[in-house]
């Protein structure tokens, strides 16, 4: 039996404990929008029957899109979505979410503090958190043994002088690694920050063994199959490929770069037209029970905001590379959150490097 299938009948198990007194026959429908294979399906599942509900799964590979179907309507079409933390302020000035009612969540109380009244949402009054991670470099330590934890394997030629690799799609990500490695801080904003890292972007893309930008899911069979050595990727996501194709990671490596790195929230938040606000808030206090977040951790392999949750992880999921050392967390920032003219600016330096 693997470890998923093992997960999958013990969730279930627990899950018809919880259902066993309800009906079926769904009466009303659940919208989530979320990243992919993000969710449990038991936990759905669970939700389902302890609602009398069905849930209706989308999902987004970017916050872009995200961010562009819910500007074309989508607010009206999902009730519950799943941005990063840095474009939550995005969606609140776009007027694209609502306020959360907290009478309806009562499980709030279960959300660590330093996830509590946060610099992307002061006040906690739209968002709750829904799992937390770090992005990082995954490499093969056979190409590269002994590998510094720096920027430097990126960005430095001398470093890598011939072997394959990406950088992320996400411009911020780029702008806040080269910062960081540039000595100015991941969290770096404003256009002199910006153009400088800019440059080492494009210096970087230049250079003849670079084979694209490539999201931090998609690097990762890339990375195994050798057609890159190295790319940006999520701690998660790595350790759950790990999980299920052992012998094809076995050489590769997760490494958070000592002049810093991302720190990332995603939150669950409730469009400004969502159909069932209700149901929405239910969905959201269901997340937040205490084994449920943990089965959501366990599932997806990142972690849990969720106090409470904690004595019901799996042991590997309480050390690195899924929990960052101390050491690491003084070195992890949250990408800044940008809106109006600020927002303007960057897009077109980022959009200046994709097409040079």
């Amino acid at each position: 039996m693997t470890k998923k299938q093992k997960k999958g009948l013990l969730a279930a198990a627990a899950g018809a404990l919880l259902l066993s007194q309800t009906a079926y026959g769904a009466e009303q429908k659940l919208y989530l929008f979320n990243w992919t294979e993000y969710m449990d399906p038991a936990i759905i599942t669970a939700f389902e029957k302890q609602f009398n509900v069905d849930v209706v799964e989308s999902y987004f590979g970017s916050l872009d899109e995200m961010y562009a179907k819910l500007q074309a309507g989508g607010t009206s079409q999902y009730d519950v979505v799943v941005p990063s933390n840095y474009y939550v302020p995005r969606l609140i000035h776009a007027g694209l979410v609502q306020p959360l009612d907290k009478s309806q969540l009562p499980n709030l109380p279960n959300v660590m503090e330093k996830f509590r009244n946060t610099a992307y949402d002061p006040g906690e009054k739209y968002t709750v958190p829904y799992q937390w991670g770090t992005t990082g470099i995954i490499y093969n330590e056979k190409v590269f043994p002994n590998a510094a934890e720096s920027w430097s394997l990126l960005f430095d030629p001398e470093v890598n002088k011939g072997q394959p690799f990406s950088m992320m799609t996400d411009g911020q990500v780029m702008f806040g690694a080269a910062c960081a490695y540039q000595g100015k801080g991941y969290g770096c904003k404003g256009q002199d920050a910006w153009v400088d890292a800019a440059k080492l972007v494009l210096k970087t893309k230049h250079r003849s063994n670079f084979t694209g930008f490539v999201d931090g899911t998609p690097v990762l069979p890339q990375v195994a199959r050798g057609v890159t050595q190295l790319g940006l990727t999520y701690n998660g996501d790595y350790l759950l490929d790990k999980s299920e194709n052992p012998e094809g990671y076995k050489h590769l490596n997760f490494m958070l770069p000592k002049e810093g790195s991302e720190l990332w929230v995603d939150t669950m938040m409730i469009p400004s037209k969502a159909p069932h606000p209700k149901l929405a808030h239910q969905f959201i206090n269901f997340i937040l029970d205490a084994k449920i977040g943990a089965q959501l951790s366990n599932y997806n392999f990142y972690s849990t905001p969720n106090q409470a949750a904690v004595q019901y992880l799996e042991p590997e999921l309480q050390q690195p590379p899924a929990l960052p050392t101390d050491e690491q967390m003084k070195h992890l920032f949250f990408t800044p959150s940008l809106d109006g003219q600020e927002l303007q600016m960057f897009q077109q330096i980022w959009s200046d490097v994709k097409s040079r």
